[in-house]
């Protein structure tokens, strides 16, 4: 059965990414190629798994999205200089590469090379949510930026198909204006159907019915329709829940989509020479992001990981090179070139981003500095004021931890989170809370410096993300004590090891609490006082 070879090649390419300590998703791309250099064929399956992943992924950044971020000039003005720039940027490479005598550019014109140029200037959306989310990094400063820029570019990738194709979206698309008003009914249903199988089933049906579907049939992007439903679900308290429920059925998908890049095509010596080129001139691409996102005001990190995080290139880039193809713009050969050129991008990009913190550490004294008068509000440092114990992380676990430190020992708790939602949403309900990422270097530098801070509790989603934070205490010699919640049994080691005085399993504590509770109501007393 050939589908079964691909799920033993993909399974044997995780394992083997990360038994060298990178991501999976690099070794599911080199698997994709090994199956296509062994023979095998991309099935109708295959791609309509890998389809179902990339619509439901763009339907779960809606989930997650302020549709007002996007009309941020940080956003929309960044992602649009960057198009333009990074277009004519590898328009004069390509050039170059032209005037060396390259044979595949022997007999592309200008025209042809500045379309390249368009469609190597793209990063993936697919690639950075999925390493953002890895993190626990998408409501972050840097994954928002990240995550609006890649938005625009999908809807000017939106734009370039329509007129590429000559085909302009069917007049019936007007009515797609309905879904706004539409949008209450729609949250409403989703309040009434619980936290079961049938919240998810409800969310498959807007995602790949009313978003994708409907969509694709006036004639859009289908995958745009998918973001834009959630984008309407975004203001609902459920768009959380719903996302989470979602998270390993989408995660499980795309790993068809990083197979069936495998399978564009069988490249040569000479076609991985150029991808190769191609990669090589990541750096300059990286360095426009850079210096485009200087000219707003925001911290040099959140500009710095943002670049590094896009520093890709895009599935979109296949579909501009099957285009060109089909109209003889382009020979056959750059479709394999450009499946290449993406593929190594990603393993590129996700080496790079395992050591972003420690490449911005690095590069910082080179930035020019932020005026901290010109920095929004979410991006200047944190000031803690008088707060006696300092939560960080508001999630359900967080907030319990909050509300017990504070009616059962009075202690004024400080909430941190790093999501701009949750801390309105919880600041209106009277929680004392700031926004902040703890995941951030600069944040560390003004915060928990005060001497009333006795207690620290570190609760986190991320393992990854706690022991950063956990390090940054105990380098800024924090003298009071802290607390870190972990999810899984191998995370305790690690995190006591790096100085944590005490460490809770939530699944262990919660069973002990839950066991407490019983036998208190059924008036059994504990062991120690049956003896006695």
């Amino acid at each position: 059965m050939i589908e079964a070879a691909y799920i033993v090649a993909a399974f044997l390419g995780g394992v083997t990414a990360l038994a060298v300590r990178l991501p999976p998703l690099v070794g599911f791309l080199a698997a994709g190629f090994v199956l296509n250099m062994l023979g095998y064929e991309s099935t109708p399956l295959l791609t309509t798994i890998a389809d179902v992943g990339v619509t439901l992924l763009l339907f779960s950044i809606g989930l997650k999205l302020n549709v007002r971020h996007l009309l941020k000039g940080e956003v929309w003005g960044s992602a649009s200089l960057h198009m333009i720039g990074s277009s004519l940027l590898f328009l004069a490479i390509l050039g170059a590469l032209k005037w060396l005598g390259l044979r595949l550019l022997g007999d592309a014109t200008w025209a042809t090379l500045l379309l390249l140029g368009f469609a190597l200037s793209f990063s993936s959306t697919v690639f950075v949510v999925k390493v953002l989310e890895k993190r626990s990094e998408t409501q972050s400063a840097h994954g928002r930026l990240a995550i609006g820029v890649l938005i625009m570019q999908d809807v000017f990738a939106v734009v370039f198909i329509s007129a590429s194709s000559g085909e302009l979206p069917s007049p019936w698309a007007i009515g797609l204006l309905l879904l706004i008003p539409l949008a209450p009914l729609l949250r409403q249903t989703l309040d009434r159907l619980g936290h079961g199988e049938m919240q998810m089933l409800f969310g498959m049906i807007l995602a790949l019915v009313l978003g994708y579907g409907l969509f694709d049939a006036v004639g859009l992007k289908g995958d745009l329709g998918a973001l834009v439903v959630g984008l309407l679900l975004a203001p609902h308290p459920a768009a959380g829940n719903l996302s989470r429920s979602m998270f390993n059925l989408k995660e499980l998908l795309l790993v068809g989509f990083f197979l069936s890049i495998g399978f564009t095509s069988t490249p040569d010596w000479g076609m991985l020479g150029i991808a190769l080129l191609l990669v090589a001139a990541l750096p300059l691409k990286s360095l426009l992001y850079q210096l485009i996102f200087m000219r707003f005001p925001m911290r040099r990190r959140t500009s710095l990981l943002a670049t590094l995080t896009l520093t890709n290139y895009s599935e979109f880039g296949l579909i501009v090179g099957a285009l060109a193809v089909s109209t003889g713009w382009l020979a056959p050969e750059w479709l394999v070139v450009l499946s290449l050129a993406v593929a190594m991008s990603f393993a590129f990009s996700a080496a790079l981003n395992m050591v972003s913190e420690s490449v911005y550490r690095h590069v910082e004294g080179l930035l020019p500095p932020s005026r901290e008068v010109d920095l929004p509000p979410r991006e200047r440092p944190i000031e803690i004021g008088d707060a006696q114990a300092v939560v960080l992380g508001m999630g359900r676990i967080g907030r319990s931890v909050y509300r017990r430190l504070r009616k059962e020992y009075g202690l004024r708790v400080l909430g941190i989170d790093s999501n701009p939602k949750t801390v309105a949403e919880l600041s209106e309900r009277g929680f004392n809370l700031l926004e902040g990422d703890a995941v951030d270097s600069d944040f560390w530098d003004k915060l928990l410096m005060s001497e009333d801070v006795q207690l620290v509790i570190l609760a986190m989603p991320h393992h990854s993300g706690n022991l950063f934070a956990l390090q940054q205490l105990r380098n800024r010699q924090f003298p009071g004590r802290i607390t870190a919640v972990v999810e899984y049994p191998e995370e305790i080691e690690p995190i006591r090891e790096l100085g944590a005085n005490a460490v809770f399993h939530v699944y262990d504590e919660a069973g002990r609490a839950l066991a407490d509770s019983a036998a208190a109501n059924a008036g059994v007393p504990p062991v120690t006082q049956q003896i006695g």
